[in-house]
């Protein structure tokens, strides 16, 4: 995989320097300490040997410092001067600036990864620190002509340029054991991205999301630093530090992360508030959905589905299984699920055959599904899907996150433990019946509607007898139900109309039942007005 090609998922910050507020960051490096558990303890000293007493271990503790330091002084958005034609690239003069694989980080030392850096220019003006830790000692990597070469669209350049990073990328032989394959993004803004094994690039994660798809605007917080440590031969995990900032927040960030079928990351994030937050996502996730089978779209397009994830999935704190189809609504949507203590949350491209999608070059059925699994209680709040209208897939207009029932209170730190998966299904152990398709359609009667939802899993493979399809919908009617045997998944098919009766929106619910035991996870769908 390449990042020969920049796609839509850079979402900007503006252009950020080291000096001045980060000052203090690179003098953390001389006076950090050792921390222990899981955090990458250092070697205990013989005793007497002062100088390697002495000696400055980085980690995660530092960044926590720097992070509620930062939190301290009043956010200043720092600047960088670049001289033409570095201030104003094209896109395809920023293609014209490669980084010479044969520079890799770590390249033909034997470890499991290789780190390849992204130079600062075209949207992504903001200048981002980049160190390596080795042995606890913190290197600061710099950008030049000797880690990058300048094309011909840009011409002859000084040693120094292209001046800065904007982000890296992790190669890894996930793949093959021969290939160093890229699997993981860090670059614009907080975005990461992530995939399994045989996949592609699809959705993102985010650091943090604030005041997303409300009055006032979208705040953008940004990863501003990295520090990336250099595992030991034979490891498979590379740990990764971020600190993150925004006008409103600070964050110490630390991600474990383990390439693999389903590449996983452990995530620890530690928050400092400038000032309180009322609207706060923690964990998001971004995607694309322009249309498919459960949000059919009046265009004209040779492909039958067009997305980067299908659904959203929800394990909630009191263990029902629940799926969202995602749509391209026709106005902003924003949904809650309210919840204590979840279990599990994510955006999900359940569909995985070629025949769904037909597209050759984006191979939409390879996408990674990404999964958010919380460590620890994470208390009230709701789980949040916001739906944006697009007319092109080039844009990213779903995000869904866990939205705490109190907002970041200022001066009073807070963390969250989880867990992100990238893979081709979620990491939920489950017996009973999910949902393949959502399909809608034209019902008989004028106005009304068609819905057609086909469940598979073991639960209803095999069934004796047909389960009670147990349907309701918050206005309007819905009648006509039908629960047919499906042998084609194998599994059932539920179908029922939907009449709006004036409505503009109608939320409906369906589960599968037999006598009182529930057979399937819980289907949501809001219809809209078309």
């Amino acid at each position: 995989m390449t990042n020969d090609t920049i796609d839509r998922r850079s979402v900007l910050g503006g252009a950020v320097s080291m000096a001045g507020a980060l000052a203090f960051v690179r003098g953390l490096a001389a006076s950090s300490h050792a921390f222990a558990g899981d955090q990458g303890a250092a070697a205990v000293p013989a005793a007497g040997d002062a100088a390697a007493a002495a000696k400055p271990v980085f980690g995660a503790e530092n960044v926590i410092e720097a992070a509620r330091s930062l939190a301290a002084t009043e956010f200043a958005k720092p600047t960088i001067e670049l001289p033409p034609p570095f201030n104003s690239l094209s896109y395809d003069q920023y293609r014209d600036i490669r980084f010479r694989s044969d520079q890799a980080i770590w390249r033909g030392e034997k470890l499991d990864f290789e780190l390849q850096l992204f130079p600062m220019g075209w949207l992504y003006e903001m200048p981002v620190e980049l160190n390596i830790i080795e042995d606890g000692e913190v290197r600061k990597l710099v950008a030049n002509d000797r880690l990058f070469s300048l094309g011909p669209l840009i011409g002859q350049g000084p040693e120094a340029a292209p001046f800065g990073f904007s982000g890296f990328r992790i190669h890894g032989p996930i793949n093959r054991a021969d290939y160093y394959d890229e699997f993981v993004v860090f670059q614009g803004a907080s975005y990461l991205r992530g995939v399994g094994r045989g996949q592609n690039y699809g959705a993102s994660a985010r650091g943090l999301a604030i005041n997303t798809a409300r009055p006032g605007g979208e705040e953008f917080p940004f990863f501003r630093t990295f520090w990336i440590e250099k595992p030991k031969a034979g490891t498979p995990q590379l740990v990764v530090y971020a600190l993150l900032d925004s006008p409103s927040t600070t964050g110490a960030y630390r991600f474990v992360i383990q390439a693999g079928e389903a590449t996983t990351m452990d995530v620890g994030a530690t928050l400092f508030p400038r000032k309180g937050v009322p609207y706060v996502g923690i964990a998001p996730l971004t995607s694309m959905f322009l249309h498919g089978s459960a949000d059919p779209r009046p265009m004209l397009d040779f492909r039958p589905e067009v997305h980067d994830s299908e659904g959203l999935a929800i394990w909630n704190g009191g263990g029902e299984l629940i799926w969202r189809p995602l749509v391209n609504p026709k106005t902003l949507q924003i949904s809650a699920f309210m919840d204590k203590d979840p279990k599990g949350f994510g955006l999900w491209q359940r569909t995985r055959n070629f025949d769904a999608y037909q597209d050759l070059e984006a191979h939409y059925e390879r996408r990674p599904s990404v999964w958010v699994e919380p460590k620890g209680g994470w208390g009230e709040g709701s789980i949040e899907l916001v739906e944006i209208p697009v007319e092109d897939e080039i844009h990213d207009n779903i995000a869904a996150f866990w939205k705490p029932a109190k907002g970041l209170e200022a001066g009073q730190g807070i963390t969250f433990d989880y867990r992100l998966y990238w893979a081709g299904q979620v990491p939920v152990a489950w017996s009973g019946a999910r949902v393949a398709k959502t399909r809608i359609g034209n019902a008989k009667k004028p106005g009304s509607f068609l819905f057609v939802i086909d469940f598979e899993g073991q639960a209803v493979a095999d069934i004796r007898d047909l389960p009670v399809a147990n349907v309701t919908a918050s206005t309007g009617s819905v009648s006509n139900v039908v629960v047919q045997r499906n042998s084609n998944l194998p599994g059932v098919r539920v179908a029922f109309d939907m009449s709006p009766d004036g409505s503009e929106l109608v939320e409906l619910r369906l589960v599968l039942k037999a006598a009182e035991q529930t057979l399937s996870e819980t289907w949501l769908y809001r219809w809209t007005k078309p």
